[in-house]
C-alpha cells in the first residue's frame, strides 16, 4: 500500500495537515515538508518549495527520516488574488513557482524513488485549474499547468509508478485567512472538510499496484466551480 511512508508537502496546515492525519489514522507514517514547523509530533524537513532546487535534498532528508519513500502527496500551495494589473509581479511569479513549479520539482525527484517501491504520486490541482475565475490569474495559471502536467506524466510514467490527480474544491482551511475580505468565503459559503477530502487521497494511495485512478474531483455539492 503506497499509504505506508508518505511524503506531504503543504503538510503543516489545510489539506496537507489532513493528509498527514489521514496517513497516521491508515496506519502509515507521514513526513511533513513546510516551510512552518507542523503542530502535531511528525517527522518534518524543513523546505521552501519555491526554490525548486530545494526539492531533491528535501525527499533525500524525508527517505532518512522515515525509511524508502511509498507514497508523495503534493498539497503545498499559495494564492495571490487581484487583478493582473494589481498584483506584484514577485506575487504573482512565487504562486507558479510553488504550486506548479514546486510540484514538477517534488514528483521529478519523487519519481525514481517510487519506482523503487512501487508506489504512487498524489497532486493536488483544484477546481479553478479546470475553470476560469476573474482575479485568480495566477492561481488559475498554477492549477491549469498542474492539471496538464499531471496528465502528460501519468502518460509517460504508466506502468513504472502511479500517478493521480485530485481536485478539490473550496474547503474549510487557513488558506483563506491572509486574503482581502473581498476574496474570502462568505458566511454561509459551502467548504468541504478537508479531512474528507484527505480520506480521498487514502483511497488513491492505498489502490494495489497495476490499478490506476488517474482523476478525482471531491467538492461541495453546491459549488459552482463544478462542473
Amino acid at each position: 500500500m503506497s499509504f505506508e511512508r508518505v511524503a506531504v508537502t503543504g503538510g503543516a496546515s489545510g489539506l496537507g495537515a489532513a493528509v498527514v492525519r489521514a496517513v497516521r489514522k491508515a496506519g502509515g507514517t507521514p513526513v511533513v515538508l513546510d516551510r512552518q514547523k507542523p503542530a502535531d509530533d511528525v517527522a518534518w524537513v524543513e523546505v521552501d518549495l519555491s526554490d525548486p532546487a530545494a526539492a531533491e535534498p528535501a525527499l533525500a532528508a524525508a527517505e532518512e527520516a522515515i525509511g524508502d519513500l511509498t507514497g508523495v502527496v503534493t498539497a503545498a500551495g499559495v494564492d495571490a488574488c487581484g487583478r493582473l494589473e494589481d498584483l506584484d509581479l514577485a506575487d504573482w511569479t512565487k504562486v507558479i513557482s510553488v504550486n506548479l513549479i514546486g510540484t514538477a520539482a517534488i514528483a521529478k525527484a519523487a519519481v525514481p524513488r517510487l519506482e523503487r517501491s512501487g508506489g504512487r504520486l498524489v497532486t493536488v490541482a483544484s477546481t479553478l485549474g479546470l475553470r476560469a475565475l476573474s482575479d485568480a490569474t495566477a492561481y488559475c495559471a498554477s492549477k491549469f499547468g498542474v492539471v496538464g502536467f499531471t496528465r502528460a506524466l501519468a502518460v509517460e510514467t504508466a506502468g513504472r509508478i502511479g500517478v493521480t490527480m485530485l481536485v478539490p474544491g473550496g474547503m474549510q482551511t487557513s488558506f483563506f485567512d491572509d486574503r482581502p475580505e473581498q476574496y474570502k468565503p462568505g458566511p454561509d459559503a459551502m467548504l468541504n472538510d478537508p479531512d474528507a477530502v484527505a480520506d480521498v487521497v487514502i483511497y488513491a494511495l492505498s489502490q494495489p499496484r497495476g490499478v490506476e485512478i488517474r482523476e478525482l474531483v471531491v467538492c461541495p455539492s453546491v459549488e459552482p466551480s463544478w462542473p
